[in-house]
């Protein structure tokens, strides 16, 4: 009598790289292999293979583990970033408690007649206004302190995971391009007086790139939904609230996104350099075109 084994009959769903009988559509964040719940072992934004875990735990120098993403696993296992994101608009907030000015001389503003009876904004080549924003709050009126302490909160929640599993650079430049974006979409569409604080671009831009890595990596996308869903709904029904920041930082940091979690791995150091720089010449180029509409004729 034989003892051989019959093969495993050929089938298109995946299935664990150590457990072929069993099925599964998880992915490995470090390797990308497809894992079943046995091989899996929780982290920041996903899971790892048990593999990738005992090579983590070695941390030896000749193998650096690293993220589907490319990020190094170790570098950015303590989100600096994020933190200096969150010390640096607390910082700011102080300044403003201390000076109104520091809210007029770097909020976002189209153009305006400011409180000196000076005329500035952006299309008056103040340029910085689009970036500066992202680190003011309003202080007092209708929101008070919740408006800085819901967004660091939201910075604190979403940032690690990001940045662990993009690394620094990359989630860098996605917090600061999704801030651009919301500026930029309030520039173009909003009138020219139209003014705004706040980092929620960029925090929106979190929230759209949380759930396309998530959706990449097979994590729960279930909280980030609900979250977006929740804050979509203030952000169109309380006035006051800048829509298109939240909406440009969403879609720039969604898009963003995309361009890191897709791109293609013999061509993704290409991508994840190219999309930002990508991204931020289309900004520059729809400033200039707006700027140029807003200028008076000579």
């Amino acid at each position: 009598m034989s003892t051989d084994q019959s093969p495993a009959p050929e089938t298109s769903v995946p299935t664990c790289y150590r457990h072929p009988s069993r099925e599964t559509y998880v992915r490995c964040t470090r390797c990308d292999r497809f894992i079943c719940p046995e091989c899996m072992r929780d982290a920041a934004v996903g899971h790892q293979c048990v593999e990738c875990v005992a090579e983590g735990n070695r941390g030896a120098r000749k193998a650096v583990p690293r993220t589907v993403l490319g990020a190094r696993g170790p570098a950015a296992a303590v989100p600096v970033v994020t933190y200096t994101l969150i010390g640096a608009c607390v910082a700011v907030y102080l300044a403003e408690l201390a000076s109104w000015r520091v809210v007029w001389d770097f909020m976002m503003l189209g153009r305006g007649v400011l409180p000196g009876g000076e005329v500035g904004g952006v299309a008056e080549g103040e340029w910085y206004r689009l970036f500066t924003t992202m680190f003011l709050h309003q202080r007092g009126g209708s929101f008070g302190i919740t408006h800085i302490l819901f967004n660091m909160w939201a910075l604190w929640a979403v940032g690690p995971a990001l940045e662990q599993v993009l690394g620094r650079w990359r989630f860098l430049a996605l917090y600061v391009l999704s801030g651009l974006g919301g500026s930029v979409l309030l520039y173009l569409v909003g009138s020219p007086q139209d003014s705004a604080v706040g980092a929620s671009g960029a925090i929106f831009g979190l929230f759209g790139a949380y759930f396309v890595i998530g959706r990449r990596l097979g994590g729960p996308v279930g909280p980030i939904v609900v979250l977006l869903v929740i804050n979509l709904v203030i952000t169109f029904s309380v006035p006051g609230i800048s829509w298109q920041g939240h909406v440009g930082g969403l879609a720039v940091g969604a898009a963003l996104a995309a361009a890191y979690a897709y791109a293609p791995e013999a061509r993704r150091r290409l991508f994840h350099l190219g999309a930002p720089l990508a991204v931020l010449v289309l900004l520059a180029v729809l400033v200039m075109l707006r700027t140029a509409e807003l200028s008076p004729a000579v």
